[in-house]
């Protein structure tokens, strides 16, 4: 049976229009699919985005990283520096084949085309890390010129290389092609893989016709994306959870989880939130509770919000909701702060020393907080898409992970230019949800203390 390698580029498409904090969480649900490589575009801003790759590295234990290195020495060396914290790190060279694509973005002729991609390939390897070549147009140009210049990439020291269609040829064009590179490059130990266009809804298709053939063992990666650009990540998962078995295919994909996961990265990417994740009406009869209710609808309700507490937490949230009800109907948001603040409280393994947050409309934000574990004060300095954003990614610094945001919100308890603050912050982790509450006069401070409170109820509950 032959194991297919899925590299995803959904970051290398969609990067342009992502915030950080967007890219980071991305990156993290991702991997959470269980792809084999996670591809992220060349390093333009040497602070920027090395932080995001060297950020994503502290949690992609077993997926390996790979970076674009651009088109020079120096965008090798960013790379480099960047995949310095990497468990599996890989350098990308992308180069466009087609006679005018090389001209306009390379500066150079299809003569000397050989020689220019010994160079950047040879230099990438020196550095010690695995390489691909990733050839960017490869429909484009003529084939006999593209089978030379996925060798000489080979000879140089490519461990993969990957035929990319821009042009939307179709499934047997495709396959043809990709068999033809497998043949020609059968004297090396490299895996071949295809990245096929899906400009005419076709991409699908064409990976799944391209990686069948059982005569090209080496021709086993697929490049997906969770955008309409590439080949479905979510539908070609699908194709292998159904007939892989019947195909002699298979991937360590997580089917069972991977149509939810690129839901949610969808919503991230393009502002839709999944229908399972739709906010729920806040008139819902389970979502106003009144003195009438009694433990098994206060119990269905936290339920329905996504929660699975244990019977002594279940009885402290009942206490404190006939507390509450007897002045208001509680809400959805007032059994959410319920919760936070009286369910799941455990042990802090993490307490809060000080922070020090930098924010304007001239520069981004920055964070840097400091956390004491068992005695140890640890550091973290981040920037983000605002101080919050900032403040997270320099938590999720000093603790090496990241987790996903289910929901976070900040509210007034009191009046006035003193008024105190309520933040309330829910991350799931392995599928249950945690929350946590801060209070704070400063609104940066109490969602702070929040998703602190919310990643301390996570950690005791793993020991």
């Amino acid at each position: 049976m032959k194991t297919l390698r899925i590299d995803d580029r959904t970051l290398c498409i969609t990067e342009a229009y992502s915030s950080f904090r967007e890219k980071l969480e991305t990156a993290r649900l991702l991997i959470r699919t269980g792809i084999d490589t996670l591809e992220l575009p060349a390093v333009s801003d040497p602070v920027t985005d090395s932080l995001l790759v060297r950020t994503i590295s502290a949690f992609a234990k077993d997926c390996r990283i790979s970076v674009a290195t651009g088109l020079n020495e120096e965008g090798i060396r960013n790379a480099v520096s960047a995949l310095s914290a990497a468990a599996h790190p890989v350098l990308r060279v992308e180069v466009p084949l087609s006679a005018g694509m090389m001209e306009y973005v390379c500066h150079v002729k299809s003569p000397k085309m050989g020689e220019y991609i010994t160079g950047l390939v040879s230099k990438a390897k020196a550095e010690g890390f695995e390489v691909e070549f990733y050839a960017e147009d490869a429909t484009r140009a003529e084939k006999d010129f593209l089978l030379d210049m996925l060798e000489t990439a080979c000879k140089a020291g490519a461990s993969s290389v990957t035929v990319s269609d821009l042009v939307g040829l179709l499934p047997d064009e495709i396959a043809a092609l990709a068999a033809d590179c497998a043949a020609r490059l059968a004297a090396y130990s490299v895996q071949i893989g295809v990245s096929c266009s899906n400009r005419n809804g076709l991409a699908t298709a064409s990976a799944v016709l391209s990686v069948k053939d059982g005569s090209c063992p080496d021709l086993s990666i697929v490049k997906t994306s969770v955008s309409e650009e590439l080949t479905s990540l979510e539908t070609f998962g699908d194709i292998l959870k159904n007939r892989g078995n019947d195909n002699d295919l298979r991937s360590a994909l997580h089917y069972t989880e991977l149509k939810r996961l690129t839901a949610r990265i969808a919503w991230i990417l393009g502002g839709r939130r999944p229908e399972k994740a739709a906010a729920l009406p806040e008139d819902d009869g389970i979502f106003q509770l009144d003195e009438h209710a009694d433990a098994n609808d206060v119990a269905a309700a936290v339920s329905r919000l996504g929660y699975d507490l244990s019977d002594d937490d279940m009885s402290k949230v009942i206490e404190e909701f006939r507390r509450v009800v007897v002045n208001k109907k509680v809400s959805a948001k007032d059994l959410e702060a319920i919760v936070a603040s009286t369910a799941l409280q455990v042990p802090p393994t993490y307490t809060l020393v000080d922070y020090v947050i930098n924010s304007a409309n001239i520069f981004p934000a920055s964070a840097q907080i400091t956390l004491q574990k068992s005695g140890e004060v640890l550091r973290g300095i981040s920037i983000g898409d605002g101080p919050i954003d900032a403040a997270i990614l320099a938590i999720e610094q000093i603790i090496g992970r990241t987790f996903e945001m289910d929901d976070f919100r900040i509210q007034s308890v009191t009046e006035g230019k003193e008024a105190v603050g309520n933040a309330l912050v829910r991350l799931r982790s392995a599928g249950k949800l945690y929350s946590g509450n801060g209070i704070s006069t400063d609104i940066i401070g109490a969602g702070i203390r929040a998703y602190i409170n919310a990643v301390n109820k996570i950690v005791y509950g793993e020991v």
